[in-house]
């Protein structure tokens, strides 16, 4: 009895355990999955929160980029059961409209292009003439008395007194007088005159009139214009001087300069359709003769002749001329080409993104590829892309953002990998409180910071991005003059344009280190003109304004700049900012000196001109 008692006990326990058991691992399994469901809840609810142009930011509420003070937008995290590479940017259609991404097909074409060439007049080398004295003395007349005179073959030109010319003559009567005896003599005394260019009628005349003649006239030996004239009334001249300059102008040429880029294209025989600006409504065509075999090491150009009639002379040197040549490079029958638009270029890589074909997602993956020939709006691509992938031609940048948010591979970051939130990509943007104060080592960071920058053609930056960085020009000259009349309460009137322009300047304009460069001293110059804005001490506001302009200044040789057609002067003064130099931009070659105003307002000089 006893022994089935214990089981009895032991079954009860057993039991209870169970029972037991049952009621706390209901209760935890509740409370776990309540835990769970909250914190998935918690977790669906949080929103990380970046900017389209700086992925790198991100925040956990929306405000503006602390870079460029852009909105920032929500990051939408796709999720999908379709297998995807681990490089690939997947994108909603959402997405895609927001950043108004646009696609095309790589395909092959002809390897065409348009090349736009800019050029002058000039005469025809081949008829450029010296008119000049054969014989020596001293200028007694000057029937040619300006350039740019017409003259004809025979007209007289100077008239001269020539002792030599005295003796000559007296020779030939003495030949004369014994002609019958030394028909010789008399022919070598002629001979010697014909020597000097004086023509046969000329030398009858002096025969015929028995008499010496102290002054001869030169005549023209050419038809033409007179370019140069070289000698004044009363010149002492020795024989075989140049006297007069002469062009004939029956024909000219149009001298074009080609950039190095578009050289290869261009071939002897190419026609090239062109207008003059002197000219307008008439149309002008002609074939290239000439293509120059040395590439200028200032201007980074080659000239392109074209020979043209000119019948009536309306061509005149030094017009100006704009051309179009319609060329096709040799050996590139059918290229494979990509739109500019779709490549990233950072000057030491080409970068695209290139669409994978999914059923149920879009998305793009990181390639870079080895770039050819320039087609104007194309790129032949030598390496990297196959016929009929899709590329993203617009967006591009924004698809990049993304990418380096991401951590996968982009632009900046070719690697792959996080990239850090404290700055632009590949970017030390600097202490915010540093930037605020007078600090020259700020200035100076900019400066080394933006010379690393590399292979940035200023021909290739948008001209809707240079037409706004004139305008943000134009009203610093205006904040400049105020500096240049001690007005400090001006000075923070036209600070408010100055910030006013900065922020209508479009950033998307840009790609690459362009846009770093841009992007270097966007947030720098912004705190200068706050500085400028909240101080009504003229001291400070010269400070940041010295920051101000030395930024300004280097932006606009790296990137270049749309003036409205005014040309702009870099100018400096050695003794600004305690002796250490401080520099400005000013429409006006005369020195009005910002930083001490009027008690030095001359003081400084022009190291530098923008031209547009």
């Amino acid at each position: 009895m006893k022994k089935y008692k214990n089981y009895i006990i032991g079954a009860g326990i057993l039991i209870l355990g169970i029972i037991l058991g049952n009621m706390f691992s209901g209760g935890g399994d509740s409370n776990a999955s309540a835990g769970t469901e909250e914190h998935s809840h918690d977790k669906k609810e949080a929103t990380i929160w970046t900017c389209s142009m700086h992925p790198q930011i991100k925040m956990d509420k929306p405000g503006d980029c602390p870079l460029c003070g852009m909105e920032l937008i929500p990051l939408e995290i796709t999720s999908t059961t379709e297998e995807i590479a681990p490089d690939e940017i997947i994108m909603t259609e959402e997405a895609i409209q927001l950043a108004n991404i646009q696609t095309s097909v790589v395909s092959k074409t002809g390897a065409n292009k348009e090349i736009r060439l800019l050029g002058r007049v000039q005469p025809d080398e081949r008829k450029l003439y010296s008119q000049v004295s054969h014989i020596p003395g001293r200028i007694e007349r000057l029937y040619i008395n300006f350039t740019g005179e017409k003259v004809s073959r025979g007209q007289k030109m100077v008239r001269i007194y020539s002792p030599e010319l005295i003796s000559a003559q007296k020779e030939l009567f003495e030949a004369i007088k014994s002609r019958e005896v030394f028909p010789q003599l008399y022919k070598a005394t002629r001979n010697k005159l014909k020597l000097w260019k004086l023509s046969d009628k000329q030398i009858d005349a002096i025969e015929a009139s028995g008499k010496i003649r102290e002054q001869v006239d030169i005549y023209s030996d050419y038809s033409g214009y007179v370019m140069k004239r070289n000698v004044e009334l009363g010149d002492h001249i020795m024989a075989g001087m140049n006297l007069f300059d002469i062009a004939n102008l029956s024909s000219v040429w149009i001298m074009f300069e080609a950039y190095e880029a578009d050289i290869p294209w261009i071939k002897i025989g190419n026609e090239v359709n062109f207008s003059i600006q002197a000219i307008p409504g008439k149309d002008f065509s002609g074939k290239v003769t000439y293509v120059d075999p040395f590439v200028s090491s200032n201007t980074r150009v080659a000239k392109v002749r074209v020979e043209l009639n000119n019948p009536g002379n309306k061509l005149l040197p030094e017009m100006y001329a704009t051309g179009i040549i319609n060329a096709t490079l040799n050996n590139k029958e059918k290229s494979l080409i990509v739109p500019k638009s779709a490549v990233l270029w950072t000057g030491k890589r080409a970068v695209v993104y290139v669409k994978v074909p999914h059923e149920n997602i879009i998305s793009f993956i990181y390639r870079e590829i080895i770039l050819g020939e320039d087609l104007g709006n194309f790129y032949i691509v030598a390496k990297g892309l196959e016929e009929g992938e899709i590329v993203a031609t617009n967006g591009v940048f924004r698809i990049d953002a993304s990418a380096q948010l991401l951590g996968q591979k982009s632009m900046m970051n070719p690697e792959g990998g996080k990239v850090s939130t404290g700055g632009h990509a590949g970017m030390d943007m600097g202490d915010d409180d540093a930037s605020a104060t007078k600090d020259t080592s700020t200035s100076s960071e900019t400066e080394e910071d933006m010379s690393d920058m590399v292979m940035i053609d200023k021909t290739k930056i948008d001209a809707k991005f240079k037409k706004q960085l004139g305008d943000v020009v134009a009203e610093y000259i205006k904040l400049k003059d105020a500096f240049t009349n001690d007005d400090p309460a001006s000075a923070q009137i036209k600070a408010v344009k100055v910030k006013e322009s900065l922020e209508k300047v479009d950033m998307l304009l840009l790609m690459g280190d362009a846009h770093n460069v841009w992007m270097k001293v966007l947030k720098p110059n912004k705190k200068q003109v706050e500085i400028i804005i909240n101080s009504r001490e003229i001291g400070t506001q010269r400070d940041a304004f010295l920051i101000l302009s030395k930024n300004l200044s280097e932006v606009i040789k790296i990137l270049g700049m749309d003036a409205d057609g005014k040309t702009v002067y870099l100018e400096f003064c050695p003794m600004a900012d305690g002796n250490n130099g401080g520099f400005w931009l000013s429409y006006d070659k005369e020195i009005k000196n910002p930083y001490f105003g009027q008690a030095m307002l001359t003081c400084g000089e022009v190291t530098e001109t923008f031209n547009n």
